[in-house]
């Protein structure tokens, strides 16, 4: 390949990413939404975090089962219980790293 050819391809993998970001953006800020699409939207990163986060937190790979006594479950709680408190990021990071790190230790 020559460095057009990579030029040519890095550009259009920037606008194939650009575009289904910007679009939706330019088309949607200038326009009034209703409540319940403005509700709904707001779900969605609640949604993706918990996809993201179940498999690894209530099942075991190795035997392709739920597992609720896995120590990533374990730890979850009392850092869910901490970052409700607290409402601090920083500190429910560190908190739940040193549980982890705890946890493993035993």
């Amino acid at each position: 390949m020559t460095f057009n050819d990579y030029l040519l391809l890095f550009g259009g993998m920037g606008l194939v990413t650009y575009l289904p970001r910007a679009l939706p953006l330019l088309y949607l800020a200038h326009r009034k939404m209703p409540q319940w699409l403005i509700d709904w939207l707001s779900l969605i990163p609640v949604a993706i975090l918990s996809a993201l986060l179940a498999p690894s937190l209530f099942t075991d790979t190795a035997n392709r089962s739920i597992a609720f006594g896995k120590l990533e479950f374990l730890v979850a709680i009392p850092t869910l219980l901490f970052a409700l408190k607290t409402k601090s990021l920083g500190g429910t990071v560190l908190g739940g790293m040193l549980l982890y790190w705890l946890g493993g230790l035993v």
